[in-house]
């Protein structure tokens, strides 16, 4: 969620930026889930993440509180000044605070782009930085066929795969989903929150 994005709500250019037809199927099959979550969708979808952290299953992790960029040169967003990015990374954890549930302190770069001055900034506040090695390409697709393609074709054990529920910024998500879970399952691969993948590695034996 962007200034950019409240705006076209408020003019009636979109319809929603909340995909519950996601998360009724992750509920229906009981699929855990990890949500990267900015400030400004949680105070716009007050119900939506009451009812993500209402699921045990489901995770709230934090995705920034306006998903400005936190370097320059990164997918056009607009740049978030450097005197300003521990702020608004802590503003994101107290708005979600309240709503309870599993709460985490990871963190996902908007865009995924970061630097050694953004990761200092962001060091007093005991985040772990996630990024993800399987990238969905699930905003702006046109069909669900090539998000499909993207994850199937990437995924591995201990893959982080990173899709969205922006329903107008990707709106094949809901169609893309049901035909990916169907190929990790044939794979012999389960979803799993992030606070699980990770402590699997931790206790992975070193060789």
């Amino acid at each position: 969620m962007t200034d950019a994005m409240i705006a076209r709500l408020r003019r009636g250019e979109v319809a929603s930026y909340a995909n519950l037809s996601v998360l009724d199927l992750l509920e229906k099959r009981k699929t855990p889930a990890t949500f990267f979550v900015t400030g400004q969708w949680a105070e716009q979808y007050p119900e939506v993440t009451r009812r993500l952290a209402a699921n045990p299953r489901f995770e709230l992790a934090n995705h920034s509180y306006e998903h400005a960029a936190f370097t320059g040169d990164c997918y056009g967003l607009p740049q978030l000044p450097a005197d300003r990015m521990t702020g608004d990374v802590a503003r994101t954890f107290r708005v979600l605070e309240p709503f309870g549930g599993r709460q985490t302190r990871y963190f996902r770069f908007p865009g995924l782009c970061h630097d050694k001055a953004a990761l200092r900034a962001l060091a007093p506040l005991g985040v772990t930085v996630v990024d993800g090695d399987v990238v969905s390409g699930d905003p702006f697709a046109r069909s669900a066929a090539p998000v499909v393609e993207a994850v199937l074709s990437k995924v591995r054990p201990g893959s982080i795969v990173i899709m969205h529920v922006t329903q107008a910024n990707a709106q094949y998500t809901d169609d893309a989903l049901p035909l990916i879970l169907a190929g990790l399952q044939r794979r012999g691969l389960e979803p799993v929150t992030l606070s699980e993948l990770l402590s699997e590695r931790d206790r992975a034996p070193v060789s």
